[in-house]
């Protein structure tokens, strides 16, 4: 009998071992499926990755909940009040008035991306300052008052919900993440560009596949073919072909990059203007007036562009102002001819005139001494 009591503990103790890896194993595939969005949104909203990681992991059970699966919510948000997107229904911590327990209305979303992107915007509602404001003012690199925050502001009716955020943080070493910026990692991979946007300066935008037109990215991201053309101004018509991997905005550039630890870019070697609009999210014409530019002009490789702000001083230098200096031509080297042996008794030898040796008088020097 005591044998197989042992017999069936280790059986269990393996079993538990077996399980133990495989979700550990799905905890690490979702970190390395989400950090790209957890960062990008870190950078954007100020929510540290590692917080935002851990409250993904723990609420959707890396990806496999039901509101996950069925809704692309992975952190439990509530329809609320003002919700008109879709809704994904779960009982969960709600009852009526006979203590009953009923279905819960929970926000759904297109994709994971998005569902992270909401996330950041619930915890920064001005509606919701008096509740999660502070948190914005805690040390973004402190993962352990964050998470002591969350559960203060009651994120989570669990009574160690901070303790399970630091325990998934330190397991996975997910703070690691915190001291990074988005361009530490590579860019978003096949998975995520198949959700079909992202967010740049707090824009949306998609990103063009092969042989995508301007109609064809209009259809993609439900956003009418008018707004596309209005948004980007390298874009002419529908059926205008976009080269793999072209940035598409779906909504209006904003007026200045509202990154608060960059303001000026550096142009780069055959970089326009244009792609300093594209690369920061921000309307050329604004960059235009901000940097005294003129349409057509382009700065030289080296310029300083400000990002946002008021205009600057004095407009930077242009590419077609930097002289190019014009290598000389390489001289072709002649050998020269040996010369000819002239007879010394031909020469006539012109004696040389006679020193004049009348002395010149200068005026005396005198060296004054340092005072």
């Amino acid at each position: 009998m005591f044998r197989r009591i042992i017999f069936i503990a280790i059986l269990f103790l393996v079993a538990g071992n077996l399980f133990g890896q495989k979700q550990d194993e799905a905890f690490l595939k979702y970190i390395e499926k989400h950090k790209d969005i957890a960062l990008r949104e870190m950078e954007r909203a100020g929510v540290p990755a590692s917080i935002k990681l851990a409250q993904g992991l723990l609420e959707s059970n890396a990806g496999r909940s039901f509101l996950a699966k069925k809704g692309n919510n992975h952190f439990g948000i509530k329809c609320g009040d003002n919700w008109k997107g879709k809704k994904v229904y779960r009982k969960d911590d709600e009852y009526d008035s006979k203590g009953k327990l009923i279905e819960s209305c929970f926000r759904s979303y297109r994709s994971a991306e998005a569902c992270y992107i909401a996330h950041s915007e619930f915890l920064r509602d001005p509606k919701k300052q008096f509740r999660y404001g502070f948190l914005f003012r805690i040390d973004p690199l402190d993962y352990k008052r964050w998470a002591k925050g969350l559960k203060k502001a009651g994120y989570a009716t669990s009574a160690t919900y901070a303790e399970k955020l630091i325990s998934i943080i330190e397991r996975y070493d997910l703070d690691r993440f915190d001291k990074m910026l988005p361009g530490d990692l590579d860019e978003p991979v096949a998975d995520v560009l198949e959700a079909g946007i992202f967010v740049n300066n707090d824009v949306k935008y998609a990103t063009a596949g092969a042989n995508e037109t301007v109609a064809d990215i209009a259809k993609r991201t439900d956003t009418s073919l008018r707004g596309l053309l209005k948004y980007n101004e390298q874009l002419h018509n529908g059926n205008q072909e976009l080269k793999e991997g072209e940035r598409v905005y779906i909504q209006p550039k904003r007026g200045g990059y509202r990154a608060k630890r960059q303001k000026w870019h550096v142009m780069r070697k055959d970089q326009v203007i244009f792609d300093v609009s594209q690369q920061y999210g921000v309307k050329l014409k604004k960059l235009l007036k901000r940097n005294r530019l003129e349409k057509g002009m382009e700065p030289a490789e080296g310029a300083m562009i400000k990002l946002r702000g008021g205009k600057v001083k004095e407009r930077p230098q242009l590419a077609s102002e930097v002289k190019e200096v014009t290598p000389l031509p390489e001289l072709e080297m002649v050998e020269d001819e040996p010369l000819e042996e002239i007879p010394t008794d031909t020469l006539e030898v012109t004696p040389a005139p006679k020193e004049d040796t009348t002395s010149i008088s200068l005026p005396e020097i005198i060296e004054e001494e340092p005072p």
